[in-house]
């Protein structure tokens, strides 16, 4: 796994970059399909309990990877959520629309993208 996309204090930290290595570990066709299937730019801000922000980008529409820091150029949607909550959603403690719904997960840009999240996290997680 990647440390260079994890931030210090993050439990999220290895979930992304375990999503990291699953795109690298996809094949050329899977990628594509993978971006075909998206098509979108996900920019995740996340705060942990010291209230610190950590920022990741998730790149669906072009290139297939995920980097630190923020989109550039600008993401097709934000994701503002907590680290615990970007947890419970990559274990499927809470789906998407739960967590929107009661105010755990908050977003900028275009929110049915957002939705596309959770399969997003279901199919790294499988090829892990």
């Amino acid at each position: 796994m990647s440390d260079d996309l994890k931030y210090p204090g993050f439990k999220s930290s290895e979930l992304i970059s375990g999503l990291g290595a699953a795109f690298t570990k996809y094949s050329d066709a899977e990628k594509q399909s993978q971006i075909k299937r998206t098509n979108g730019v996900f920019e995740l801000q996340v705060s942990n309990d010291k209230k610190e922000t950590a920022t990741w980008t998730v790149d669906l529409k072009k290139a297939g990877t995920v980097q630190k820091g923020s989109a550039k150029p600008k993401a097709d949607v934000t994701i503002i959520l907590s680290d615990d909550t970007l947890v419970d959603l990559a274990n499927g403690k809470i789906n998407g629309q739960k967590a929107f719904m009661t105010g755990k997960l908050k977003t900028k840009g275009n929110m049915m993208l957002a939705t596309k999240l959770d399969a997003v996290l279901k199919g790294a997680k499988a090829k892990l």
